[in-house]
């Protein structure tokens, strides 16, 4: 059994409370370095890394002088904020010492339900990764109703997970992952090393609420990994403070519970994309566009769109047709069919001239396309 972080080329990871912070009072500093250090192995390694940080209620408890978590929304939001100010603080300056520069993202549940948010959230991570950012997110706690909480940071976890496309999603906690029963109350649990993400039965197993300081228990640790399982994602739960345990993972040594997706990550985006999603408009193509999505596996540039149907958005899916109006594609646009109107048939050097802006230089971008033949 070889752990799937040896392989994974992006990873989403998630740091409970309960490792952050210093028994409550305050964060933890020297562990905080220690994560950075590791991550930053990953890195070297050739591995894109998200981190969805946890800490910031914890955090502000401490610089609030409260012993208690508190329970009323509006006092949480206010703790979050201030603690936020130290979280991120902490992250920036461990990473600051290995040259690694970092972001904040705070996002809400309405950000990735919306499908224009949702593409401005992923083109902006993407954007980062790509100029060598670790982005460090949490949830916008500060401005999140209960209707748009998404609750806890190992389901905001599996939900960045799909949001960017990892290839695993790694969750260190203060277990040494899964067991059959709860080994606090039961001495005869056993670990389980290895499952498949979404089996019915891990839910029974999982129970338990999580630690003063944290929202989630083990629970939401596999429904996590179910989430994350649908876009074709692996989903590791491990102890945190595991000598080197992200290293370790990364030379494929088999650490914690294992719970894997069945199906490969393009298949399920494939899956996801082509069924799951309605389409709200379609794209006439030229022969040389059709030629570089089908055969070059390029993204659709608006040079190649000959007319349009419908009155879609941005973020919205819609389907690529041949000249003979068979569709061989569908992808999320990025740009609204009015500004489509617009540009369709000019070069990519064209759409600010055209528009007074760019909001991406692809119509669609292949990362976000789904081929449906060729």
């Amino acid at each position: 059994m070889t752990s799937f972080v040896r392989t994974a080329h992006r990873l989403v990871i998630k740091i409970g409370s309960s490792l952050l912070t210093n028994e409550g009072r305050g964060l933890d500093h020297e562990a905080m370095q220690g994560w950075a250090e590791q991550i930053q192995f990953l890195r070297k390694t050739g591995k894109s890394v998200v981190l969805v940080s946890s800490g910031a209620v914890a955090e502000g408890m401490r610089r609030l002088g409260l012993n208690d978590r508190p329970k009323a929304l509006h006092e949480l939001q206010a703790a979050a904020a201030v603690g936020q100010m130290g979280l991120i603080q902490g992250w920036e300056t461990c990473f600051r010492s290995y040259d690694v520069g970092t972001a904040q993202i705070l996002l809400t549940r309405a950000d990735l339900a919306s499908r224009e948010r949702y593409l401005n959230a992923r083109s902006t991570l993407s954007t980062l990764l790509g100029w060598g950012v670790v982005p460090i997110i949490n949830e916008n706690d500060t401005v999140a109703t209960d209707e748009i909480k998404v609750g806890d940071n190992d389901t905001l976890g599996s939900l960045v997970t799909q949001l960017i496309e990892a290839d695993g999603l790694v969750i260190l906690t203060d277990q040494a992952g899964l067991f059959t029963a709860d080994p606090r109350k039961n001495p005869n649990a056993t670990l389980i090393g290895e499952a498949k993400a979404g089996d019915p039965n891990l839910e029974t197993m999982a129970g338990g609420a999580g630690s003063i300081l944290g929202r989630g228990g083990m629970l939401t640790k596999v429904l996590a990994a179910k989430r994350a399982a649908r876009s074709g994602a692996h989903t590791a739960i491990v102890w945190g403070r595991e000598p080197n345990v992200l290293n370790r993972l990364a030379s494929g040594e088999s650490i914690g519970t294992q719970l894997l997706a069945s199906l490969p990550a393009l298949t399920a985006r494939k899956q996801w994309l082509g069924d799951a999603l309605p389409v709200r408009g379609s794209l006439m193509l030229d022969e040389g566009a059709v030629t570089a999505l089908c055969q070059e596996q390029k993204s659709l540039l608006p040079v190649g769109v000959t007319g349009l149907q419908g009155a879609f958005e941005r973020g919205e899916l819609v389907s690529c047709l041949d000249k003979e109006g068979k569709e061989v594609a569908r992808g999320l646009v990025n740009y609204s069919a009015r500004e489509t109107t617009k540009i369709l048939g000019q070069p990519t050097e064209s759409i600010e001239n055209v528009l007074g802006y760019v909001d991406e230089p692809e119509l669609i971008h292949r990362d976000n396309l789904v081929l449906l033949q060729g």
